[in-house]
C-alpha cells in the first residue's frame, strides 16, 4: 500500500488507531528506541510557522554567556567545544544516576551530580548567579532538567548537545570512565 488517509490511520494504525489514548501512544513511541529524526530541528519550526511570516514570531535574544542554539523544543543547547572553552565559568550539573556518573562514560571534570529525580528538591544547591549547563548520557534527561530549572527561574541554562555520548566520542576530557 502506497497511499493512506488521516481517517484510515485513525482507524487502523497500531500506534494511534482505534481507542488508543494519549498515554498509550506516548509510551509506545518512547519505548521504540527510534533515533532522533534527521531534519526535525528544521521541520518543526517551519510547521509551527506555517501560514505566518517569520517576522511575526517572538524574537529570541541570544544569551550573552555562550554561543548557544535554540532547539525546536524551546531550550538552549551548547556544543561540547564551547562548553569545554568556558571551563569553570559555568556550573555543570550531571543529572544521571550515580552509577552512570561513575560508570563507563565517566563525567566531565568539575561536573556536580544531581540526579534528575532529585533535582526538584535540590534546586537551592545551584547558584542562580552563574550559568548552568545540564548533562546526561544522550541529552534527553538533561533537556528535561533545563525545563525544570527554567520553571524555577533559572534563565542562563542550557543543555549539552549529545550528552556524554557525544562528549566522549569527540575525545574530550573526562574523569573516571573506561576506554
Amino acid at each position: 500500500m502506497t497511499v493512506t488517509s488521516v481517517e484510515e490511520e485513525r482507524l487502523f494504525n497500531p500506534r494511534l488507531g482505534g481507542e488508543i489514548g494519549a498515554n498509550d501512544f506516548a509510551g509506545y513511541m518512547n519505548n521504540l528506541g527510534l533515533p532522533h529524526p534527521k531534519k526535525i530541528d528544521v521541520a518543526v519550526p517551519a510547521n509551527l510557522r506555517c501560514g505566518q511570516p517569520q517576522g511575526d514570531q517572538p524574537q529570541m535574544t541570544d544569551p550573552l554567556w555562550a554561543p548557544l542554539t535554540f532547539t525546536f523544543s524551546g531550550i538552549w543547547e551548547i556544543q561540547p567545544q564551547f562548553l569545554e572553552d568556558l571551563g569553570n565559568q559555568v556550573q555543570i550539573i550531571d543529572v544521571r544516576e550515580s552509577g552512570e556518573y561513575s560508570g563507563a562514560l565517566g563525567h566531565i571534570p568539575g561536573a556536580r551530580l544531581i540526579p534528575l529525580g532529585e533535582l526538584g528538591r535540590r534546586f537551592r544547591e545551584i547558584n542562580l548567579d552563574n550559568p548552568v549547563v545540564t548533562v546526561c548520557r544522550s541529552g534527553a534527561r538533561s533537556a528535561q532538567a533545563v525545563v525544570m530549572l527554567q520553571k524555577e527561574g533559572y534563565t542562563d541554562v542550557a543543555n549539552l548537545a549529545g550528552g556524554m555520548l557525544r562528549w566522549r566520542a569527540e575525545g574530550r576530557a573526562v574523569e573516571g570512565g573506561s576506554d
